[in-house]
């Protein structure tokens, strides 16, 4: 599979993806989201482009649900939201607005990067790919992200634990609980995390995000 274009100097892509694919070709379940949305959040943010992380855990695990960013679902997918319903609840909670499109990348085209720290995950196994390696694309994208101010959104303990590699000052880094059903009233309820990215976006002269249904623009 080629790299995306503008994150292909990372050293992850020579050094472990390789050992990666190798592992996912010898998965015998299936493995989500299909190779060609495996690196679609990178596909969709070169880093320029770049002004939020969200950072979530691994691809959701069943079947025709996960996308290629994080948190986000095929929009003909049938099933019941979980983490993104409550995202959704979240969202009407903090901004007082609705969103009813499940595929967020409209979020990703006004630069909010929708990356999960595990890549891949096997039909019904979640974290199971989380030992992989991915955790070295994970550390090499925030530190290329951290030489300028952005925001960091750490949804759960996997993304949390990554905040030593956001690098500098400067930076709006957000933490709470992730929002799967499990956790959400934990502390990600009531964490308004999109008022407080867009607060600090326009504090830095940045256009705020467009969090609701792009129709309702």
């Amino acid at each position: 599979m080629t790299p995306p274009a503008a994150w292909a100097g990372l050293p992850f892509f020579r050094d472990t993806y390789p050992v990666i694919a190798r592992a996912i070709d010898a998965e015998p379940l299936p493995v989500y989201p299909p190779a060609t949305h495996r690196f679609r959040a990178l596909d969709l943010c070169p880093p320029d482009a770049v002004k939020v992380v969200i950072l979530g855990q691994d691809p959701y695990h069943t079947p025709g649900k996960a996308d290629g960013l994080a948190f986000s679902i095929s929009q003909d997918f049938p099933g019941k939201l979980d983490s993104l319903g409550n995202i959704f609840k979240e969202l009407h909670d903090d901004l007082g607005v609705s969103r009813d499109r499940t595929d967020l990348a409209d979020w990703a085209a006004q630069g909010v990067l929708l990356l999960n720290t595990a890549l891949s995950v096997p039909k019904g196994k979640p974290k199971a790919h989380s030992r992989l390696g991915w955790t070295e694309l994970t550390r090499q994208v925030l530190e290329t992200l951290s030489a300028r101010r952005r925001a960091f959104v750490l949804w759960g303990g996997p993304a949390k634990a990554f905040e030593p590699h956001i690098r500098g000052g400067g930076h709006l880094v957000l933490r709470s609980a992730h929002p799967s059903p499990l956790s959400a009233y934990r502390g990600f309820f009531g964490s308004r995390p999109f008022s407080r990215v867009n607060d600090w976006l326009i504090e830095n002269g940045e256009t705020p995000i467009n969090w609701t249904t792009p129709e309702a623009r």
